[in-house]
């Protein structure tokens, strides 16, 4: 895990010269200021869709071979010892298809459109080639790209925050300095954290590019991003002389 940090435009707020008092009246000296943070972790859980979708001229025949697959899918799921908890089928859905004829001028039944989805959430990602090569092997005939998370995730946001108003302080330090002030406390603070785009597993390069990839090949993960910003804007204080 590594931490980098990224500087934003800052403004500077000045009411008086250096070394001035305060009147009556005048506005609060002032500096507001940007700060951003980040956080890079590799995840180390998969969210997979896997879906089956079967034509056929009959709803019969169309459900029982849905039925068929998504039961040899589960079983995939219980001999790669995936908790149950973690498997989710989904609930049948069925569409009927037609074609318009122009002769007659009406519809014509042509068969039913009946799908389901099976969702995994895998927490050990070695499980993730096996399961998607199998998966297919079994009959899933729809494979959504697995979406990638870290279950840390609340904890990463929260050191990007931190970083980010560390972040913020230094830039007002030097602002601050600049201007032959000094800091004083924080008057405002507001920030949040980004959610990341989820990086997408991809087969790794073989030794020959035109080697075949073997059954159940090994996939790679890219590392996440947790971003933070914050605007804060802080008090200066007069420099006495």
């Amino acid at each position: 895990m590594t931490l980098r940090n990224a500087w934003f435009a800052t403004a500077l707020v000045l009411a008086l010269a250096p070394g001035a008092a305060l009147a009556a009246g005048d506005p609060p000296r002032s500096v507001s200021v940007s700060g951003s943070g980040e956080v890079t972790a590799e995840p180390d859980l998969a969210r997979v869709t896997l879906g089956v979708e079967a034509r056929k001229p009959t709803l019969a025949d169309a459900r029982t071979e849905v039925a068929r697959t998504v039961e040899r899918v589960l079983a995939l799921t219980r001999e790669l010892r995936i908790d149950p908890k973690l498997v989710n089928a989904t609930r049948v859905q069925v569409q009927p298809e037609y074609s318009w004829n122009d002769k007659d001028r009406k519809r014509v039944l042509l068969g039913y459109v009946v799908s389901r989805q099976v969702q995994v959430e895998l927490r050990d990602l070695e499980q993730l080639g096996p399961l998607l090569e199998r998966a297919v092997d079994a009959g899933v005939n729809q494979v959504n790209d697995p979406v990638l998370d870290s279950s840390q995730r609340k904890s990463l946001e929260r050191q990007a925050m931190a970083r980010a108003v560390e972040d913020a302080r230094l830039n007002a330090e030097v602002l601050a300095l600049a201007a032959g002030a000094k800091l004083g406390p924080v008057r405002t603070l507001n920030g949040s954290a980004s959610t990341p785009p989820m990086p997408v597993y991809r087969r790794a390069a073989m030794a020959m590019a035109d080697a075949a990839p073997p059954p159940e090949a090994p996939y790679e993960a890219g590392e996440m991003n947790f971003s933070a910003v914050v605007n804060a804007e802080y008090d200066l204080l007069v420099v006495s002389d």
